[in-house]
């Protein structure tokens, strides 16, 4: 049998459901992969689509509907050495309603060719739903549609992403934008949360959580949502002394006490802490500790209402200027700055719903 070319032959062929026409499926999602693409997200993405698109776990293509296009029908390689083979070559735009551009490996995320980026830019041009995966940002910002626009970018290649295009505001603390028609995310199980915002958004928030439900996800995450970060690491680095450090600042970030005092508590020596923290992070315990405490206030300015000043005495800092120069030191900006900008944001309907689905 020859390969289905249209959503309605896809759900004839291989899911059995009688060719009533795209126009009953409330989603239309056209996956884009990258070379050496990252198959966590993908999948993610994907089965949060599969299990809301029907009742129970049939798996049928009816709520939603999916496919995975390409330049050509050559199979796409995985950063694991998964082979995925695209279902046909680039539609008709009108047929779409969301394009998903899956990322990974640099830089083979950038090694896309022109008939690739021609389809982005369409697309954007088109007011489609954009979403970028991983590594796809950087594939979105090579096909100039992220101009003016802010993104999320993964914490491992945030410098790579400002070297290659400084024009673009990129940010490592948010695990999902929502920029206009754009949504970007850094990969990994933020997939899910992506793939939540916008099936709860086209299909209705009851079917959204029955996908969360059937993948044993207790609940999405705001956008704002602090995703996974560096320090993240040394929680499981295999030193003990480390890993109880850094336990012991995550209960503690309003707590003020000395480096001297926590290195007491994990049972070491002040120098001995500091030469096993840069050994695994190149970083002293206490820019770690100060590190968390800004992430945190950064989470806080965004999603609480309270002061800057009630903020930076909540996340241990002894005063506010002392808070003030540090968030902008970190952030390149002041934290009244960020939270005044992204509810200016909010009101021109830069980063909140709803969004064009393509209707």
């Amino acid at each position: 049998m020859p390969s289905p070319t249209t959503f309605e032959e896809l759900n004839d062929s291989r899911l059995g459901r009688p060719n009533n026409g795209l126009s009953e499926s409330e989603l239309r999602v056209s996956f884009v992969l990258s070379p050496r693409f990252t198959i966590l997200p993908f999948a993610g993405f994907l089965d949060a689509l599969r299990l809301a698109a029907d009742e129970g776990d049939r798996s049928r293509q009816i709520y939603c509907q999916w496919e995975i296009v390409g330049p050509t029908l050559d199979p796409v390689t995985s950063s694991s050495g998964v082979e995925v083979t695209p279902w046909r070559t680039f539609p008709d735009i009108d047929e779409c309603d969301c394009i998903v551009v899956v990322g990974g490996l640099l830089p083979h995320s950038m090694s896309h060719p022109p008939e690739t980026l021609s389809f982005l830019q369409e697309a954007n041009s088109a007011d489609k739903l954009i979403v970028s995966l991983c590594q796809g940002n950087f594939t979105l910002a090579l096909a100039g549609v992220l101009e003016g626009r802010r993104c999320a970018t993964h914490y491992r290649h945030d410098k790579e992403f400002r070297d290659l295009f400084p024009e673009i505001e990129a940010t490592t603390q948010e695990i999902l934008v929502k920029s206009g028609n754009i949504i970007t995310c850094p990969g990994g199980t933020a997939a899910i949360d992506a793939a939540f915002e916008i099936i709860s958004h086209r299909c209705g928030q009851a079917r959204a959580t029955k996908g969360l439900a059937d993948m044993i996800v207790e609940r999405p995450r705001a956008a704002f949502s602090p995703p996974r970060m560096p320090f993240d690491e040394l929680a499981r680095c295999g030193d003990l002394r480390v890993e109880r450090a850094v336990a012991m600042m995550r209960q503690n970030l309003s707590e003020n006490f000395s480096i001297s005092e926590l290195a007491d508590r994990v049972g070491c020596s002040a120098s001995h802490l500091s030469k096993a923290f840069r050994r695994f992070s190149n970083a002293s315990p206490a820019s770690v500790w100060r590190s968390m405490r800004l992430r945190h206030a950064h989470w806080r300015v965004l999603n609480s209402s309270h002061s800057i000043t009630e903020i930076g005495y909540e996340c241990g800092f002894s005063d506010s200027s002392h808070f003030i120069r540090w968030f902008r030191k970190s952030f390149g900006e002041t934290p009244n700055g960020l939270r005044n900008r992204m509810r200016s944001s909010n009101s021109e309907g830069c980063v909140s719903y709803p969004l064009n689905f393509g209707h």
